[in-house]
């Protein structure tokens, strides 16, 4: 399995088609095509788990890195124990005597289980545990023979052109070195049945270099290359090269789980609007003066207390360039020792608050503040909590984008009615659904044009801010699925896999059975 990490479908089918990516469109013509769609509206941070243990944000209570902690109005960073709440496929392999070689799986730790090499991110999108491999003389030979990935181990940042060209040709040599990785170590462990290897470039690319791709961008430049077709060309290559060493009688699959498309929607001016309807009141104060809001970033520091006192009037009142550290060094700390970040409000006036998905997601959530779930929760389950969600759905679903005049919000989802299992009071409640068609600026890229995100509905008056955040591509839910080898017949299916499938389709394939996981095997492709 060769995973082009959140690369677009359509890009994918486009360049395949018109022979941009020959591998990639030789891999089409002898294989089975099909659609892939991730989970509903958590699919920027449980995509990854989901594909993994088979199952939905219900069942493993993945939605994104940073989670509220259950019975408190804290977030805490997804770890380990987390991420291991059900066993990996490359774990159920294992178990059934299958040798596997696992490489670079997002949000995927070490682990003991696993009979055959790993390796955790030598070059991944967010890294969290930092590179490592087992066994260890492994990671020795990785750090020896093949360095440090070329790319930064951060890829957000604000560049100038210049540096968006470096960048692409950082991620172009990333792929080159990943399949000579990829090589090294299948070449090391001949026995493996299944293996995979994921490219985190495309993922990298779709953030960072998206403008350069797509003319309806605000950043874009005609009269500049397109980095994202020179980095999918690149990949295309790699993956070429380890199709070629594996052989005619080895199954391949090429996949992207979710897809890339331009940064839009409003989710930076869903808590700004929580808290003018009155539904989310702030630590230490109201809802704030009417007028235009102010731009924050998800990772921004909320205050060190949840608590009025002297100590943290102090704290606001020392200049950016002390505050930041301090703050930084505490979060740290508490961290570490599983206390979370506070998530800034006052609980005894507020009736939900808003949970980040990530500026420029399609998708914002809500979590409600429930009486008996909540320490201090101010909405009783049930009837009066229904009432609540329907009132807001109606408050959201009037916002509209002053610029084009269409409405802002598509719909409201509730998790309940998407999702079952023992995890589902670990989610946030509601899923509000962005209208994304139109994409959005920031002054981090080109000129900054339309870079002043506003919302207006009769009730609220006009919300605006400056998007300051520095990726120009986001997160789509669908994805594509190229698998070709012994036994698959070629041509494109008329469906879309569900990625909770994918793992039981892979295990079954192998004779294996999933009784962990919640998807099932897609009989075209067994």
């Amino acid at each position: 399995m060769l995973a082009l990490d959140a690369a677009s479908p359509d890009l994918l089918r486009r360049w395949s088609a018109d022979g941009t990516m020959p591998r990639l469109a030789e891999l089409t013509r002898r294989g089975a095509a099909m659609s892939t769609r991730s989970v509903e509206g958590f699919y920027v941070g449980a995509t990854w788990p989901s594909f993994s243990m088979g199952c939905d944000p219900g069942q493993h209570g993945i939605y994104w890195l940073d989670r509220v902690i259950n019975g408190t109005y804290r977030q805490q960073r997804a770890g380990p124990s987390e991420l291991r709440r059900r066993p990996a496929l490359w774990e159920v392999l294992s178990e059934a005597g299958h040798r596997v070689v696992v490489l670079d799986v997002p949000l995927s730790t070490l682990s003991s289980r696993i009979r055959g090499p790993q390796v955790v991110e030598w070059g991944v999108h967010d890294a969290v545990f930092g590179f490592c491999a087992a066994p260890a003389a492994l990671e020795d030979r990785v750090r020896t023979r093949h360095g440090l990935h070329p790319a930064p181990a951060q890829c957000d940042a604000v560049r100038t052109p210049a540096e968006y060209r470096v960048f692409a040709e950082q991620l172009e040599a990333g792929a080159a070195a990943r399949a000579g990785l990829t090589l090294d170590v299948l070449d090391s462990e001949p026995e493996w049945s299944f293996a995979i290897q994921v490219f985190s470039e495309t993922h990298c690319a779709g953030h960072q270099l998206w403008h350069t791709h797509d003319p309806r961008h605000p950043a874009h430049d005609p009269d500049r290359d397109d980095l994202m077709k020179r980095v999918y060309c690149a990949v295309d290559a790699a993956v070429g090269r380890i199709v070629d060493a594996v052989g005619a009688d080895t199954t391949i699959a090429v996949m992207t789980l979710h897809g890339m498309g331009p940064v839009g929607g409003h989710s930076l001016l869903l808590q700004d609007a929580l808290r003018r309807f009155g539904v989310e009141t702030p630590e230490g104060g109201g809802a704030g003066p009417p007028g235009e809001s102010e731009a924050r970033d998800d990772d921004a520091p909320p205050s060190p207390s949840t608590r009025p006192s002297l100590l943290r009037s102090l704290y606001r009142r020392l200049p950016e360039s002390i505050r930041l550290p301090i703050y930084e060094a505490r979060e740290r700390r508490n961290q570490r020792l599983g206390r979370g970040s506070p998530v800034g409000i006052e609980p005894s006036r507020t009736r939900a608050f808003y949970v980040g998905l990530g500026t420029g997601s399609p998708f914002s959530a809500i979590r409600l503040n429930l009486e008996g779930r909540e320490p201090e929760g101010t909405l009783a389950p049930g009837d009066e909590a229904d009432r609540f969600v329907d009132a807001l759905t109606e408050r959201l679903t009037s916002l509209r984008d002053p610029r084009t005049g269409r409405v802002a919000v598509t719909r409201v989802l509730r998790s309940r009615d998407l999702f079952d299992g023992p995890r589902v009071d670990e989610l946030p409640d509601l899923l509000v659904e962005w209208d994304v068609e139109e994409p959005r600026g920031t002054t981090a890229a080109g000129d900054g044009r339309e870079a002043a995100w506003e919302l207006e509905s009769d009730e609220l008056g006009r919300l605006s801010a400056a998007n300051h955040y520095c990726r120009t591509g986001e997160h789509r839910r669908e994805g594509w699925l190229v698998m070709a080898g012994p036994g698959i017949a070629a041509g494109a299916a008329d469906r879309v896999v569900d990625i909770c499938d994918l793992a039981p389709t892979f295990a079954a394939r192998l004779g294996c059975a999933t009784p962990t996981m919640q998807g099932e095997a897609v009989p075209e492709l067994l």
